[in-house]
């Protein structure tokens, strides 16, 4: 009975290993809404007059989406898929991209700067590596929440730094410069 079960089990795992045989419009629409979205990001970024901007935030999601396309090209080659794991090729993207957005904070004078544009990089590349798994939905729902925290955030932040216990910090912040 347990040789039964074994089998059985080997036989639903064989069948759920599907091979990914990505078409040439599979990989434009992957790569085009990549894009689109990191470039929809970096155009707020540079509206509010950031140095990431839309090619910037583009770059960052076309490259995410291409590594996981690849990983995903490539396991559909190996005889044996189940030993791959396209998960790795996620967690080295998420590493890299730490690496350069950790180059983009500088602290000067007790001040922090570029925190917030690294973070959205980061943020960028989760939204170009779910792209390229063809995560649409998390993707523009990614996309839409970092846009709201860009707009929303900020004019909740402005009206906050009013009832700061750090007046100096309050007064100096950006927000209150007209």
């Amino acid at each position: 009975f347990v040789y039964v079960i074994i089998f059985l089990l080997r036989i639903i795992k064989n069948n759920l290993i599907i091979m990914i045989v990505l078409t040439t419009t599979d990989l434009v629409v992957r790569i085009a809404i990549a894009v689109g979205l990191g470039t929809v990001i970096g155009l707020e970024r540079t509206l509010a007059g950031k140095w990431a901007g839309m090619r910037t935030y583009a770059m960052v999601t076309l490259g995410s989406s291409i590594f996981i396309l690849i990983s995903e090209i490539i396991l559909s080659t190996l005889s044996n898929p189940s030993q791959a794991n396209p998960l790795l090729v996620a967690s080295a993207i998420i590493s890299g991209i730490g690496f350069m957005c950790a180059g983009l904070v500088f602290v000067q004078s007790s001040k922090v700067t570029g925190l917030t544009t690294a973070a959205s990089l980061w943020v960028s590349a989760g939204i170009g590596i779910a792209c390229g798994f063809g995560l649409f939905n998390l993707a523009v729902i990614s996309t839409i929440a970092t846009l709201l925290i860009f707009t929303l955030m900020w004019f909740i932040e402005h009206v906050l730094l009013k009832y700061s216990y750090n007046k100096e910090y309050a007064e100096g912040h950006k927000y209150n410069k007209e």
